[in-house]
């Protein structure tokens, strides 16, 4: 229970506003040793967990196009061929076991043959970390063993319950928060069920959050969308501001003030 754990939302290109969170506490001296994510988190947690630095992730995620035109798929379900970011995150990932990773990971995913989510912490990494960032209808699913897997974000877009009483504190980063709209948006069928899928996903980490020691949650991150490119900087800058703000509870946990309830 000496561990301090680690939960990382998924959001799209918010997840990069995790990278500045992560960079604030390694300022603090705080040491994660273990790590639970989805989607996007489970990427920025795979990288992490697999000993590459803060300025390493922050490149892939503003390197790896998504919609070029060599990415796109006509003979599976979806937008995306998911398959064709695996040898990314290979690259970035060659001892591609759970095992061999510098810290603990737990990986969620969405098994849509059996409505069911599931947490990877054991077997092959990047294909898990695929499945978790595969988002329904933009990217193919995932076949990992009998099943097809999409975002655990889905069903899990806050994936606290692997760390709860593994770990002596938890801190959560958010990064999925949501912002009225006006009714001129909702204009189709498309962007009712995608409002309505962003409501579900933010009320159910919305409760989860309080479980965390310390909770990181920029509502600035709302003025962004999910794969939108064009302000990395921004995002990262905004996750940095936000766990600073909470400086005083990293000093408590480092003293060892702040404990696990």
């Amino acid at each position: 229970m000496a561990k301090i754990g680690l939960v990382l939302s998924g959001g799209g290109v918010r997840g990069v506003a995790h990278l500045g969170a992560i960079t604030f506490m390694e300022e603090m001296g705080i040491e994660v040793e273990v790590i639970s994510g989805t989607s996007a988190g489970s990427i920025v947690g795979g990288m992490y967990a697999a000993g590459h630095s803060v300025e390493t992730i922050f490149k892939i995620f503003k390197n790896t196009s998504i919609f070029s035109w060599s990415n796109f798929t006509a003979r599976k379900p979806g937008i995306i061929d998911s398959d064709r970011f695996y040898p990314v995150l290979k690259e970035h990932i060659p001892e591609d076991d759970f095992s061999a990773l510098k810290k603990k990971l737990y990986v969620t995913a969405t098994d849509i043959l059996n409505g069911v989510v599931t947490t990877f912490s054991e077997g092959e990494v990047a294909k898990t970390i695929l499945a978790s960032s595969a988002v329904p209808v933009v990217f193919s699913p995932v076949k990992i063993g009998d099943s097809l897997y999409v975002d655990g974000g889905v069903l899990n877009n806050f994936p606290i319950e692997p760390l709860q009483g593994r770990c002596r504190a938890i801190i959560g980063v958010n990064v999925h928060p949501i912002k009225p709209v006006r009714e001129k948006d909702i204009s189709s069928t498309i962007t009712i069920m995608d409002r309505l899928l962003r409501i579900a996903i933010y009320h159910q980490t919305r409760q989860k959050l309080p479980l965390c020691n310390i909770a990181i949650s920029p509502p600035e991150l709302a003025n962004y969308g999910t794969f939108d490119r064009n302000h990395f900087e921004e995002i990262f800058e905004i996750g940095y501001i936000a766990a600073k703000k909470k400086k005083e509870e990293f000093e408590m946990l480092k003293e060892g003030i702040i404990e696990a309830a």
